[in-house]
């Protein structure tokens, strides 16, 4: 009886998250495990709120995929569950994660080959992304370019104390964030910019609309720490410098990059322009 019911709350849970994804696309993949465990882990690397859901049968290996189709698509939500450990047809797991799956979850792995002329068949192994760049010229770190060309337009603008320039600035920047191609991206660049992309939205938002620099600044800092964490993976075209000011934050000191070495402090401007110090190269 408990195993029935059980079932049942299961069914309405997934009935009532079905119909808060809008624009519901629905597909169904085969997606490789072997037991409960890799059916929580698989659904939670799949679903994101009012965006993606993931139902996955142990017995069937088969997945439904019911998700927005103006938010995201198969290949993103198929990349996430490949980088929590488990293949699929079209993608699969880093050859250096599968082992760090516990040994009740590991499964029989189906050798797959990469086909060169299409593009889904992809392996990634965690460091050679050869044939996923022969599909297209433009991916990953170039792709973020406007991303990070954006971002500096700001910092430039808060060092000046211009709150319109930094709102107008932040205006352009949430345009070049909305129109990344997320499944065109690069895996390990990919699974940075899913863990941070709805921060840089919010503080990008934000600045974008005040006029007031003081709460500008305050949300640059977040966005700057977010900025920092894609660029780690996504390389920019030329050296960028961390640099570190002590006195911002209430003194618990913020961070910023920049495409010059010389300090421009943009958390404090002409009072203090010069106060603070490059703490990393980026290259």
């Amino acid at each position: 009886m408990k195993t029935v019911c059980a079932l049942l709350t299961a069914m309405l849970s997934f009935t009532l998250c079905c119909a808060q994804v809008k624009n519901a696309q629905t597909e169904t993949v085969k997606i490789y495990g072997n037991c409960g465990i890799c059916k929580t882990t698989i659904e939670t690397a799949g679903n994101v709120k009012n965006a993606a859901l993931v139902d996955w049968n142990e017995d069937t290996k088969m997945a439904t995929l019911i998700y927005d189709s103006t938010k995201t698509n198969q290949n993103e939500i198929l990349k996430r569950i490949a980088l929590a450990g488990y293949d699929s047809d079209n993608f699969l797991v880093p050859d250096n994660m599968y082992p760090k799956l516990q040994n009740c979850n590991q499964y029989d792995r189906v050798k797959m080959t990469v086909d060169k002329m299409e593009e889904p068949k992809i392996k990634m192994d965690g460091a050679d992304y050869s044939a996923y760049a022969m599909s297209t010229e433009v991916q990953g770190a170039n792709q973020l370019t406007s991303v990070f060309d954006n971002y500096f337009a700001i910092k430039d603008a808060l060092v000046q104390t211009d709150e319109a320039t930094a709102s107008e600035k932040s205006k352009v920047l949430l345009t070049a964030i909305n129109t990344i191609k997320m499944d065109k991206l690069e895996m390990n660049v990919h699974a940075i910019w899913m863990e941070v992309l709805a921060d840089l939205k919010g503080d990008t938002e934000y600045i974008a609309n005040t006029k007031d620099v003081a709460r500008q600044r305050e949300h640059f800092m977040s966005l700057s720490k977010n900025i920092y964490a894609l660029m780690k993976v996504a390389k920019y075209e030329q050296p960028v410098y961390y640099q570190f000011c002590p006195m911002a934050n209430d003194g618990k000191g913020a961070n910023w990059l920049s495409k010059d070495n010389i300090i421009k402090n943009p958390y404090y401007g002409s009072q203090m322009l010069g106060c603070g110090k490059t703490v990393e190269t980026l290259k």
